[in-house]
């Protein structure tokens, strides 16, 4: 049967951090045909697309919701990316304006270098945010945003990522980081 186990789990080792280092906007649609290996991993992409990297520092997360119903007999992954931005400018008011009539595609770089792609099948829409200007000297000037994927299975791994770049393991495509 399709959704019987097939391994366990052990308790793993504590050299793991939390935290998103960057994320990476591409347009929906411009990443191709991907390639879904038998682990749910990316194994690959096709195409010629730029991957808008904003690098983000600390209260930033990915966060996946389980949605099942034995009902209806359906499951989905609910992906919810909570962005930080700081600092207000006239070019980022611009930017997240059309982030937010567009679905991007988003790939996830987490502090242990892992790269998961948000948005695979549907992209991920913006669903709310904030321009903030602080009230206080320490207060956050900037940005909140939240996107939420709907798809399938969780947001999938890309097989090869590295510190330099998430993409690096997709050899059919020519990516450029912008």
């Amino acid at each position: 049967m399709a959704c019987d186990l097939t391994a366990g789990r052990a308790v793993p080792c504590k050299d793991v951090v939390g935290g998103i280092k960057a994320v990476y906007f591409v347009n929906y649609g411009d990443m191709g045909t991907v390639t879904v290996g038998s682990g749910d991993d990316v194994t690959d992409m096709t195409g010629t697309f730029s991957a808008y990297r904003y690098y983000l520092k600390g209260n930033s997360s990915l966060e996946q919701a389980f949605n099942s119903s034995r009902e209806n007999g359906t499951t989905f992954f609910e992906q919810t990316l909570n962005l930080t931005l700081t600092k207000l400018t006239k070019e980022d008011n611009k930017e997240l304006k059309l982030l937010a009539y567009g679905r991007p595609h988003v790939v996830v770089q987490d502090y242990n270098d892992n790269a998961m792609l948000v948005g695979i099948a549907n992209g991920a829409e913006v669903t709310g945010g904030t321009i903030v200007t602080g009230a206080a000297m320490g207060d956050l000037s900037g940005y909140t945003l939240s996107l939420v994927g709907s798809e399938n299975i969780p947001a999938n791994f890309l097989d090869g990522a590295t510190a330099a770049d998430p993409f690096a393991g997709m050899a059919s495509a020519t990516v450029t980081l912008v």
